[in-house]
């Protein structure tokens, strides 16, 4: 090699190296969003846990627009607020964009459940958690949530219940026969029991010491996945394949270690319950005072029940697809409601976005609740009205099951049982408001926040059954 040559490769690595550094410069020059990250550590977690959180984003955006800096949970976050953002960051360069969840939640679910991670591991998880959710296979389990659900709506005749509790214990019943089919049965006590322990320290500060809730939680995951253990090794002597998820999982070729399965259980369940719970709770909420959409829900599902000659007739899942009215009422729930107000997401390397840069591990929460509530995509935001949804709603602007490859994957199951469970709380038992006879008792207008939006005191009710 000549000198000449020689020159010239060394001038042209001075100059690649110059100019990566002047892009690498140009990069950190890059200002943060605007915002403000509050007070050290807690940030501003209690401003935006404490009151309407509507309040908290819409005092944001005015201030400094549809993306901005905050600090929330212990975590440093950028919120964005606009539509075309928020597919950016679930969809399109979602590969920059990691899910996540607070520390405390990541070790009491397990790192292995697969909406922590991207890849071949998640699109594995994924087709296996669908296999056991889509259609073709909850269709035919519509009875045995029916069960439930009746089961469920007697406990509750003549009393004065809460309920967002009770409509815990209903969504976490479906969960579990969904999960375990019948095993669920022999199970169902101490499965709760770990689990109600477990729960209590979703938000609680990430300590693993003797006495803390964290702590508590933490011994009570190890219980649960024992069991989850002994589940799965009566399943694997007996030879019995069920079409549930543990069947699923069970059937993938490649096989889930035990920990695999037990982290993918847990983080299931929680995603399936205290959401489709909010739902139902709310809906209930908006029918008591709404007596007309009420009426248009009732006389849908009476439809129903006289096409099938009577009570005594089980449903159908070609049943729940005749309740289109019903179907809006879901849909502006989760529209109004906004049970969850924003995703998790993590920048996996620096990402410049928009302008600004948004520095490698800090947390991206797109802010579906500000989506569902601007004047820009719903008109009259605040009011309940079920048919705005008889057109569908522009791209990007309804997303209370999030967007792209980490969607919900159980969201055909939360409006099965939610249609299920409307069709016989509306045909079987009256309200006290007009000629109805359901009785919503106390505040009705009081909500209380953290972790989620709630009626107050989780709606208490009395139901009475039709004479």
């Amino acid at each position: 090699m000549d000198s000449t040559t020689i020159f010239c490769l060394l001038f042209s690595s001075v100059l690649f190296l110059s100019l990566f550094k002047s892009l690498a410069s140009g990069r950190r020059k890059l200002p943060l969003p605007p915002g403000s990250l509050g007070w050290p550590y807690i940030g501003e977690t209690f401003e935006l846990y404490s009151q309407n959180p509507n309040v908290f984003f819409a005092s944001k955006v005015r201030k400094f627009g549809s993306i901005f800096k905050t600090h929330i949970l212990g975590c440093r976050c950028v919120m964005i607020s606009s539509p075309e953002a928020v597919k950016q960051v679930l969809v399109t360069r979602a590969h920059l964009f990691k899910p996540t969840f607070p520390a405390s939640k990541e070790r009491i679910l397990g790192k292995q459940a697969f909406f922590f991670h991207q890849g071949e591991y998640h699109a594995k998880l994924r087709r296996l958690v669908l296999r056991a959710f889509m259609p073709e296979s909850i269709k035919n389990i519509v009875s045995d949530i029916e069960s439930v659900a009746v089961e469920s709506l007697k406990s509750w005749e003549g009393q004065l219940i809460n309920t967002f509790q009770e409509m815990q214990k209903y969504t976490f019943n479906v969960a579990l026969f969904s999960i375990f089919g019948k095993d669920e049965v022999l199970h169902r006590e101490d499965l709760k029991r770990c689990y109600y322990i477990l729960e209590k320290g979703y938000n609680s500060m990430p300590i693993n010491l003797p006495g803390t809730r964290f702590h508590k939680s933490m011994k009570a995951r190890k219980e649960l996945a024992r069991i989850l253990a002994d589940i799965l090794s009566i399943r694997r002597q007996t030879k019995h394949n069920q079409p549930d998820l543990l069947g699923s999982f069970m059937g993938d070729k490649e096989g889930l270690t035990d920990e695999q399965v037990a982290d993918n259980i847990i983080g299931l369940i929680f995603a399936a319950r205290d959401t489709t719970a909010s739902v139902l709770t709310w809906i209930v909420k908006y029918l008591a005072e709404n007596p007309s959409v009420l009426q248009a829900v009732t006389e849908e599902q009476e439809a129903i029940r006289r096409d099938n000659c009577g009570e005594d007739k089980v449903l159908t899942w070609a049943d729940t697809k005749k309740m289109p009215v019903t179907s809006r009422v879901i849909q502006e729930t989760l529209r109004v409601a906004s049970i969850l107000s924003f995703t998790f997401r993590e920048a996996v390397e620096d990402v410049e976005f928009e302008g600004y840069l948004i520095p490698k591990g800090w947390k991206v929460l797109p802010l579906f609740r500000n989506i569902h509530h601007s004047p820009d995509h719903f008109s009259w935001p605040e009011k309940f009205d079920p048919s705005r949804f008889e057109v569908a709603p522009k791209p990007n602007t309804f997303l209370p099951f999030g967007n792209g490859t980490h969607s919900c994957p159980g969201n055909e199951l939360a409006k099965l049982e939610i249609l299920i469970f409307i069709h016989h709380m509306t045909t079987k038992y009256r309200w006290v408001k007009s000629h109805y006879r359901w009785s919503v008792v106390g505040p009705q207008n009081g909500i209380q926040y953290g972790p989620f939006a709630l009626p107050h005191n989780g709606l208490p009710i009395r139901l009475s059954l039709k004479r």
